[in-house]
């Protein structure tokens, strides 16, 4: 029998697609790393800190973050920093995280600037200096860096190096909320309870909890529970005991 005018003849059987051999991309990334490739030994050492198609070894994974950051990579010396801040595959060192993030920053990374500023807002490492912690958030923010926008937002809040402005406080809390921070998100809500909005002030807080550490929320909920504010409190009860996935 033939076929009625215009249908479509059977279509033939494909072979299914091949599966990419993660074997032979780590080979490449290797060998990439190995010829000076900057980027690729900054993903080699993400892969190594995390485990990530590798086993975890946080020596490794620094190792190949040195290199990349002797090569120029911005990111690559900010993670270097962050090895040493947190004992991540060396002793926690923070004078030479405070130098790494430095360099960083000196690049004009975002991440550099924000926590080298965290350092220097809180005298570790380095000697306290919150004049120039403000001027690094500010340079960061400029760049999107929602978590130096709440900061900035704190800054004006609480009157340190500015004059205590609440209204430029709020305008950098939402930013910071409208940028994904979930404590710029905790912050801005805080300004709307007082304002009395609070079904604004919930709906941000819903969305903190989406990406706030287990830590944070934990203390997030507790201070729910606590308030007498009834919507509060239903939202205390209404996230439970869920752990948050921010870092």
């Amino acid at each position: 029998m033939s076929e009625a005018p215009g249908s479509a003849a059977p279509a033939a059987p494909s072979d299914p697609p091949e599966r990419p051999d993660p074997h032979a991309a780590l080979s490449q990334l290797h060998a990439a790393a190995e010829a000076g490739d900057v980027d690729a030994q900054f993903v080699l050492g993400q892969a190594y800190q995390e485990g990530t198609g590798v086993t975890c070894d946080p020596q490794e994974g620094l190792h190949w973050y040195r290199l990349a950051a002797s090569g120029g990579h911005a990111m690559a010396m900010n993670m270097v920093g962050r090895c040493y801040e947190l004992g991540r595959g060396t002793a926690v060192d923070l004078e030479l995280a405070a130098a790494w993030y430095r360099r960083a920053a000196e690049r004009g990374l975002d991440w550099g600037q924000y926590n080298h500023a965290q350092l220097l807002a809180a005298g570790r490492g380095v000697p306290a200096d919150r004049a120039r912690a403000l001027a690094l958030y500010r340079l960061a923010a400029a760049q999107g860096h929602a978590k130096s926008m709440n900061l900035i937002g704190r800054h004006y809040d609480e009157g340190w190096e500015v004059e205590r402005d609440p209204v430029a406080a709020e305008a950098w809390y939402r930013r910071a909320a409208e940028g994904g921070d979930f404590r710029g998100q905790c912050s801005y809500a805080s300004v709307l309870v007082q304002a009395g909005r609070i079904d604004e002030a919930v709906d941000w807080l819903r969305r903190a909890a989406l990406t706030a550490t287990p830590a944070f929320l934990h203390q997030l909920r507790g201070s729910l529970a606590d308030s007498p504010l009834p919507a509060l409190r239903a939202l205390a009860a209404e996230l439970g005991s869920g752990s948050g996935a921010g870092d």
